[in-house]
Parts: structure tokens; C-alpha cells; sequence
């Protein structure tokens, strides 16, 4: 089982404020997970070949050709805000201090 200090770090991790009901329910639930994975480290994998997709998929790419692209005065003409010839958003990444 894990502990409350286990569960709380990984709700901190994934930016979560938890109630300590859902604390205690999520303490179970990934407890359960845990359990459900030691029983499947018990099974015999030594003949099972190891794979990323459980389907065999391929990527179908085209050629990497240079083509012709867009001028940016074009691509930026109905930006809702440009600087310096650049496209310019709000900051999306924040920092941890």
C-alpha cells in the first residue's frame, strides 16, 4: 500500500490539491494498481518478444522534400499580435521558484 506522503508527492508532481478524502481514495486505487502489476511480474514473459504497439503499425511518411513556403509577411498578416516578425503568444510555461 502506499503511504499518504507517497500519494500527496505525486499529486504535487501532477499539480493536484487533494482533499484528504481523495487523499485516502486515491492511497487505495493506487495501491490496487500496484498489487495488479506484482501479478503480472509473475507471469513468464521469456518467449514474448518485446514490442512498443501491441499491433504491427507503420508509420507512412511522405519525402522529406524542401517545398516552397509561405513569405512570413503572409503567415503573420492576420496574426492578432506579431513582433519583430514573429507570431507572438501569452507565456504558457510557468516557473517554479
Amino acid at each position: 500500500m502506499l503511504t499518504r506522503g507517497e500519494v500527496l508527492h505525486i499529486a504535487r508532481l501532477a499539480k493536484l490539491k487533494l482533499t484528504e478524502e481523495e487523499v485516502e481514495l486515491y492511497r487505495e486505487q493506487l495501491g490496487r494498481i500496484l498489487e495488479y502489476f506484482k501479478k503480472l511480474e509473475e507471469l513468464d514473459t521469456s518467449d514474448v518478444e518485446p514490442t512498443s504497439h501491441v499491433l504491427d503499425v507503420k508509420n507512412v511518411l511522405r519525402a522529406d522534400e524542401p517545398r516552397p513556403s509561405v513569405p512570413p509577411e503572409e503567415a503573420l498578416r492576420n496574426a492578432p499580435r506579431k513582433r519583430d516578425g514573429y507570431f507572438e503568444v501569452p507565456q504558457v510555461i510557468e516557473r517554479e521558484e
